[in-house]
């Protein structure tokens, strides 16, 4: 028969190790991230990083557009210019906000694929 009291003792040293990794990997990016504020490769990575993104997210768009069925693909593929054009447009227009702009053009694909 199991000892309740090792047990026990077992389950409180599991929740304070696992507290003990939490804390720590919740803490480790903010002692490393004054050293990097003025890294080099940080700032290039925070310029070119957002296009990267939107370059993925438009080629996988186009790239699911045209390997779908034949008959919808090319009314897909009006959804998908439109969407990349308001993403475009909000992109530009509202101060370069890459969530914005993301979320915007992600909202129009969506909403014109669904409801025409």
């Amino acid at each position: 028969m199991p000892d309740p009291v090792s047990d026990s003792w077992y389950v409180v040293a599991a929740l304070v190790i696992a507290g003990a990794i939490t804390v720590a990997l919740r803490a480790v990016p903010f002692a490393v991230l004054k050293p990097l504020r003025e890294s080099r490769l940080v700032l290039a990575l925070g310029l070119w990083m957002p296009v990267g993104i939107l370059g993925i997210l438009a080629a996988s768009t186009w790239t699911g557009t045209f390997t779908g069925d034949a008959g919808i693909h090319w009314t897909t593929a009006a959804h998908a210019a439109l969407a990349a054009a308001v993403t475009i447009a909000v992109h530009l227009l509202c101060g370069r906000r890459t969530l914005l702009s993301i979320g915007l053009g992600t909202l129009t694909f969506v909403l014109l694929v669904n409801l025409l």
